[in-house]
């Protein structure tokens, strides 16, 4: 007797292009990212997404890495309902086309390695509850949150100031918050400068989990701009919110931790080293020398002048633009030679997630092809990631 070979279910077209669309991506960059080659590669996708071609497993696979997606997404027999995003994940103020659909994407995508870091500890047993995370009221406002950011890092304000560079002031830095538990990742894209998420859209993102929180720095905002968002972002931990920070954010949280990070950065009284009461020009040279020798942004400096009333919000505006300004016209600069790809890619994910994923994978509560996702690596990459860790 013979027994007919069950059909496999097909994929549905609409799926492809949903699941696309969501992740932020053109044609032309999903066809490249799921490995198409040729003129026609676009178009090859274009025919899948109208149900005039087949999709292989092989290009599935790599369509739901590349979407950020599960397999069986696939499979559906509509494209699902668009969730509501979170109430704390709030409406950015400036809207860039396909930045809302590439946020969203980011969010899952760290959402998940959120997701995968707190199995491992729990799997390992290792799962301890971070007592900061909610531990401040918003009633205790900016010098409140401030206070509370300051016993829980301890940090040498001594070191921080002398470092040589800003890249050596936020390492200090950055390693005070890990210490704690926090997760901390430079990202500006989802793999690919095409993607790349501007500053006006996303300076930051907070997932205040109280096992494995995460923080995310957007790594295309100036250098000089990493500390003071590191600091606002631990204030929504502190706070037990998460969300994504925008630019020069006006509800009363983002003032709220603004405030904060500015004050745990700055100490008042400095602020009367600067005379306000000169020229313009002369003004914007006070302020990139006391920001240089302070390892701060210029720009938060003059926020502190204005929560301070020192300077008015017309002068904060003019300030601000300039700085903005200057920024776009001088962007940073890569240093000579490029960086190796390792050494990129750690700096990235942080020390305190590699030690983590070297535990982990050692003691078998991760297997490489997670930790790889948690590492945003292949798994075959995950020996070269860690292998410095000790």
């Amino acid at each position: 007797m013979e027994f007919a070979e069950p059909k496999m279910p097909k994929v549905n077209p609409q799926i492809l292009s949903w699941a696309r669309e969501s992740a932020g991506l053109t044609l032309e960059d999903a066809a490249r990212g799921i490995g198409l080659a040729g003129e026609s590669a676009s178009a090859r996708l274009a025919e899948m997404e109208n149900g005039d071609r087949e999709p292989s497993r092989p290009q599935l696979l790599k369509m739901a890495d590349r979407y950020r997606r599960p397999l069986l997404t696939f499979y559906l027999p509509e494209p699902p309902a668009a969730a509501a995003r979170a109430h704390d994940f709030r409406t950015l103020r400036q809207r860039e086309v396909g930045a809302e659909a590439t946020v969203d994407a980011l969010v899952r995508d760290v959402r998940t390695r959120q997701a995968l870091v707190r199995g491992a500890l729990e799997d390992a047993e290792e799962a301890e509850r971070r007592a900061f995370v909610g531990s401040v009221d918003p009633r205790a406002g900016p010098d409140g949150l401030a206070a509370a950011m300051a016993d829980l890092l301890a940090l040498d304000r001594t070191a921080y100031r002398e470092a040589r560079t800003i890249e050596q002031a936020f390492r200090i830095l950055r390693d005070a918050v890990e210490a704690t538990g926090v997760y901390v990742l430079l990202i500006g894209n989802l793999g690919s400068y095409r993607s790349n998420l501007s500053p006006g859209v996303f300076r930051g993102m907070a997932l205040a989990d109280d096992v494995a929180p995460f923080i995310v720095i957007n790594e295309t905002d100036s250098k000089t701009a990493w500390p003071f968002t590191l600091l606002h972002e631990l204030g929504h931990v502190l706070l037990g919110q998460s969300g994504i920070s925008g630019y020069d954010g006006e509800q009363a949280i983002e003032r709220l931790c603004d405030d904060a990070a500015a004050r745990f950065l700055l100490v008042r009284d400095e602020l009367r080293e600067i005379d306000v009461d000169v020229a313009f020009e002369d003004l914007v040279e006070q302020i990139g020398a006391f920001a240089s020798a302070r390892k701060v942004s210029r720009k938060m400096v003059a926020y502190n002048l204005l929560r301070e009333r020192l300077i008015d919000a017309a002068m904060y505006r003019r300030l601000a633009d300039r700085f903005d300004e200057d920024r776009r016209e001088f962007p940073q600069r890569a240093g000579k030679g490029a960086p190796d790809y390792y050494v990129v890619r750690r700096h990235r994910v942080g020390q305190g997630l590699l030690s983590l994923v070297d535990r982990m994978v050692a003691g078998g509560a991760l297997t490489t092809t997670k930790a790889g996702k948690v590492l945003g690596v292949k798994p075959t990459a995950i020996g070269r990631m860690t292998e410095l860790t000790a």
